[in-house]
């Protein structure tokens, strides 16, 4: 049985774990982010490493990532919540690290987890929709991961769905993930909040009176708890979430989709409007097999099973 290390890099936390060639982790650890540094970012990645390697028999590190990745898997061009900037992370790493390195987007990740040994196992096309903040994605094509022309495939949640919509941090207007995240969940909820408060109870309960202070996991709870106004935010991001797999679906034609992230967790909430509007806007419904939409089945874990997975099969 042979073990490989694999490394969730995020905005705020660096994740490392041990995961053997069943998709299990064995050992994980993990640091704050200093996300405002690229030398200290490749420390931190670099002591977890060595020390998940000085207790287990490891053959090679996968780390992964928000951000454009090289052809070569080994270069950073661009991180969006990250200080990395055409940054060389694979070479960076080398010279503390003796241990084959491959670098992935953080979707790819997830995706290839899911598929390998989640809840897409057996499907062969699979797209992963990964809904946390923004909406991240990785594509799986004949069983093997679609990486595109430069190795920067799979942005779903930049897809342009509304011209001139609302600003996204990438620099444009009216992408997916400003209609079907949680950041437009936690946006919908404080709008209707203050314009409906008496609808909004336990939601501005749970967020002291004020909007502004409406969280996403407070979003869920009343959602849980039958709040209209948390149950009405639900419905709209599902909408979106929904409308959009049905235009993956269309250029694409997986077999399967996995809605994971931390959104997600919130499962029929989000998943079963979204499944009715995947319904209701999939071209041709009635006349074509189905795809399944399901919920991830790896949660957190996915991302260090899913880079250290591929390290292995570089």
């Amino acid at each position: 049985m042979g073990f490989t290390i694999g490394v969730d890099v995020g905005g705020t936390k660096v994740a490392a774990g041990v995961v053997d060639d069943q998709g299990a982790v064995v050992a994980a650890v993990r640091e704050a982010t200093p996300k405002t540094d690229p030398s200290a970012i490749a420390e931190v990645i670099a002591t977890l490493v060595t020390r998940l390697a000085a207790e287990h028999p490891v053959d090679a590190v996968g780390i992964g990532a928000a951000g454009f990745i090289d052809t070569k898997r080994s270069t950073v061009y661009f991180a969006p919540n990250l200080a990395w900037r055409d940054e060389p992370l694979t070479e960076r790493l080398a010279k503390v690290v003796d241990l084959p390195i491959v670098v992935e987007n953080d979707g790819n990740c997830h995706a290839w987890a899911e598929t390998r040994f989640g809840a897409a196992r057996g499907c062969t096309d699979v797209v992963a929709v990964i809904v946390g903040t923004g909406i991240g994605g990785g594509i799986v094509l004949d069983g093997r991961l679609y990486r595109g022309g430069f190795g920067i495939a799979g942005e779903i949640g930049h897809l342009r769905v509304v011209p001139d919509g609302e600003a996204c941090g990438c620099g444009q207007r009216g992408c997916y993930e400003q209609y079907a995240s949680g950041n437009a969940l936690v946006r919908h909820a404080r709008r209707l909040a203050a314009a409906q408060p008496d609808r909004a109870a336990r939601l501005l309960d749970a967020a002291g009176g004020d909007p502004e202070q409406i969280t996403g996991p407070q979003i869920t709870a009343a959602a849980r708890d039958g709040d209209p106004v948390a149950l009405e935010c639900f419905a709209e991001i599902g909408r979106w979430l929904g409308e959009g797999l049905a235009g993956l679906a269309a250029v694409l034609d997986p077999a399967c989709f996995v809605v994971g992230g931390g959104v997600a967790e919130a499962g029929e909430l989000l998943l079963g409007p979204a499944r009715a509007a995947f319904q209701a806007t999939l071209t041709g419904a009635a006349y074509r097999p189905q795809p399944a939409v399901r919920l991830a089945a790896l949660g957190s874990a996915a991302g260090i099973v899913g880079a250290a997975d591929l390290a292995r099969a570089r």
